[in-house]
């Protein structure tokens, strides 16, 4: 897993290690305004046992920046929380330890909020319910579903978060309702013929992207709840793989079970470019990207990075 920060300067990464489990790490990237990045990645000792389904980067009112690290294992699984201090290389001997750590059943997904109204929490999808926890409080809230939670996002304008599930459904629910008996919290409902498995709000929040287990992208239009747009050529039949948009590039890129790496036109859903990956193709080497208009900051480079295997390549854009 590649997960970059909001502003694309550095990137925590998930890698599998020999005898089981997950090793995590930050990679620090430094943009020089030109072609080029500077790269530093720490080595550490940051182990699991669990293989690693979900993370996203989180934000506390802290001078530190924190992690929301979903596992899963038989079971239980676990929700984490940790500081990114613990991959700096200074300081070894005062680094904190976990914020928040529970056991809970199999986890699949995890989601930040950065709404005020509901400050502080995140979320995990589950087996067939949505878990909403406090950090600071601790308070939690339990929504059932029908089908396991594959994907989700908060909203920013309002206090709304975006579920896409084993079932095709994808449903919002307003984390501030109280009254959670049977399925009348739902909001918005969409369907798609097969698990849906990333999920993306555009930055107005009148459109959502979806992309299934059928190798199905849709663009659907919450006014209205209808498909706006399909993007077609994305490869996919059982694997959980995300999609990234930049809008302010007017590009959607997704990595296909093929391992291949395709960009798509937001606006006209025209393929645009398709990446074969440079290692050989397998299931167990897809690869993960992170694309943004400047990689390693507001001074940075705009391209592609893309993680195989052992190796960080990095794609141009021009």
């Amino acid at each position: 897993i590649l997960q970059a920060d909001v502003a694309c300067e550095r990137i925590f990464t998930v890698n599998d290690v020999e005898h089981g489990g997950c090793k995590y790490g930050i990679i620090n990237l430094s943009g020089l305004g030109k072609e080029s990045l500077t790269v530093e990645m720490y080595d550490n000792l940051y182990f699991t046992n669990r293989k690693v389904n979900s993370v996203c980067w989180a934000s506390l009112t802290h001078p530190d920046s924190h992690l929301c690290l979903m596992g899963i294992a038989e079971t239980p699984g676990c929700a984490s929380l940790l500081p990114a201090s613990l991959f700096s290389s200074t300081n070894p001997g005062d680094r904190p330890g976990m914020l928040c750590s529970f056991k809970i059943s199999t986890a699949w997904s995890c989601a930040w909020c950065l709404n005020p109204q509901a400050d502080n929490c995140f979320s995990t999808g589950l087996t067939r319910r949505v878990l909403v926890t406090n950090v600071v409080t601790g308070h939690r809230q339990t929504f059932g579903t029908s089908s396991d939670v594959l994907a989700q996002q908060f909203a920013t304008q309002t206090p709304m978060l975006y579920n896409g599930c084993r079932s095709g459904e994808i449903f919002s629910i307003d984390v501030r309702q109280r009254n959670r008996k049977g399925q009348s919290w739902k909001a918005i409902r969409l369907f798609h013929d097969s698990a849906v498995t990333s999920i993306r709000l555009l930055e107005a929040e009148h459109y959502l992207m979806a992309a299934d287990m059928a190798g199905k992208i849709k663009l659907w239009d919450l006014r209205t709840a209808k498909c706006v747009k399909q993007y077609k050529g994305h490869h996919n039949e059982y694997a959980v793989l995300p999609l990234h948009v930049n809008e302010e590039e007017g590009l959607l890129t997704a990595v296909g079970q093929d391992c291949y790496t395709r960009i798509w036109s937001l606006q006209d859903a025209h393929l645009l470019r398709t990446i074969p990956s440079p290692h050989p193709s397998s299931k167990d080497a897809i690869p993960s990207v992170v694309f943004s208009s400047r990689l390693g900051g507001s001074r940075g480079v705009p391209g592609l990075l893309m993680a195989v295997k052992q190796d960080l390549y990095h794609f141009s854009y021009n």
